[in-house]
């Protein structure tokens, strides 16, 4: 049996990182990971997260367990596509798994990101943004020789298609129209912590495009924005553009 394509998509949260994993776990060759290391950051942190002990008992705690059993374990299907949050490699996790496998990263404007984040959490933690540490993982990659995919996602919204059929190509993986709908409500491939987190989702039928936020931006969190200002203007300069 040929070895599966794995893909690994980092993102940062309040992105449309879970309906990008729907997208492609509905394909009929794709099998749909998500946030495998979820339960490791949990642990590591401390972080008193929406169901979390719910999550600690769902996973492997340890990033060794998720690396040999999940990440280059067995597959049920020819492809792999595993959801991650960029924040969740804390501590001492060796990410060499990402060598073998087609690394894309989603990123969404901060403007547009943190007040969500804010109103979901309550309060922010630097450990819960997820940009610097996705710029830091972008160019490590890099500097090991591969070529990581960067799509911004407002993008996606915007031009779904259009954009599928270039992250595919990119990932060498044939577009699948089944990509571009699914049918609401739950699916198997959600953490079991979607219902704290995936009602929008869990209601949708595809990728729509948001309405821009009117609301000036909160000043309360303008220190965030500073943060993740540079982290994520390095990458949508570098992000897909068919």
């Amino acid at each position: 049996m040929e070895p599966a394509l794995r893909i690994s998509l980092w993102s940062c949260p309040r992105t449309v990182s879970t309906a990008t994993l729907r997208s492609f776990a509905n394909r009929p060759d794709t099998e749909g990971v998500d946030e495998p290391l979820y339960a490791w950051y949990l642990k590591r942190t401390g972080r008193l997260h929406p169901l979390r002990e719910v999550v600690l008992r769902s996973q492997a705690q340890d990033w060794r367990a998720v690396v040999d059993q999940v990440l280059l374990g067995p597959t049920r299907r020819p492809v792999q596509f595993v959801k991650h949050m960029a924040h969740h490699l804390v501590g001492d996790v060796d990410v060499s798994f990402a060598h073998r496998t087609a690394n894309v990263f989603l990123i969404r404007d901060p403007r547009e990101m943190l007040p969500s984040l804010r109103d979901d959490l309550g309060a922010l933690h630097r450990a819960d943004l997820g940009f610097e540490r996705q710029r830091e993982l972008y160019h490590e990659l890099r500097r090991a020789g591969l070529d990581p995919v960067v799509v911004e996602g407002a993008d996606l919204l915007a031009a779904p298609e259009r954009m599928l059929r270039a992250l595919c190509e990119r990932v060498g993986l044939a577009f699948a129209p089944e990509m571009l709908s699914w049918e609401p409500g739950p699916h198997p491939c959600y953490g079991a912590w979607a219902p704290a987190w995936y009602r929008k989702v869990m209601a949708s039928s595809g990728f729509h495009a948001l309405p821009p936020k009117t609301a000036p931006f909160p000043e309360e969190l303008v220190p965030w924005l500073a943060l993740a200002r540079d982290p994520y203007r390095d990458l949508h300069a570098r992000r897909l553009r068919p």
